[in-house]
């Protein structure tokens, strides 16, 4: 019979922080490298989410916290309900909305600004798979937008996923090239917004 040895404990003393999921992206992408390459890989990094409830204040003290423009509104079964950009709160998204319900700003809730699911739109992963870095900059720059979604329609089932989020600020991190969606709408909710 094999025998096994009691291992030590440690206390935690001094800040510990939780190890996070990390995908190494490649530092510099050629526009003719494979789509796939600039996609950040929600199996690979968490997505940032929040309540619905929670306020466009403490929305925006995540974004900051975790380095990042987008947020995923979801339910408690972590079911996307929508989705807030820092262009959302910062915007005039939050005085339009005090404008036409009255109340202060610390009142507003993230389902108050958020862009619902019905108004999102997302590149098919599939069609990414044979995309080059330099469609997806096209993509970009025709739509106006600094986020584009890449979703996995469901096999065998009706329910989707979001695989990824396709960002300007890491292409052109990888890239080098400059995406110009100025006189554009610049994020999917103002996208949304228009229609």
């Amino acid at each position: 019979m094999a025998q096994y040895r009691s291992l030590d404990m440690y206390a935690l003393d001094g800040e510990t922080a939780l190890d996070r999921p990390r995908q190494d992206m490649r530092e510099s992408v050629d526009l003719n490298d494979p789509a796939l390459e600039v996609v950040t890989n929600l199996s690979k990094v968490a997505a940032m989410t929040i309540n619905p409830c929670a306020s466009m204040d403490n929305a925006n003290e995540r974004m900051i916290a975790a380095n990042v423009r987008l947020l995923f509104v979801t339910d408690q079964y972590y079911n996307v309900m929508g989705l807030v950009t820092a262009r959302d709160i910062t915007g005039e998204r939050a005085v339009l909305y005090m404008q036409e319900h009255g109340g202060r700003r610390e009142d507003i809730m993230v389902r108050d600004i958020m862009t619902p699911r019905h108004k999102i739109e997302a590149l098919d992963y599939d069609e990414l798979v044979t995309a080059k870095v330099g469609d997806v900059v096209e993509t970009l720059r025709r739509i106006g937008r600094q986020h584009a979604l890449v979703m996995k329609r469901g096999e065998g089932s009706n329910i989707s996923r979001i695989a990824g989020v396709i960002s300007t600020t890491q292409v052109i991190q990888q890239t080098g090239q400059q995406i110009n969606v100025i006189g554009l709408p610049t994020t999917i909710a103002d996208l949304a917004a228009l229609r």
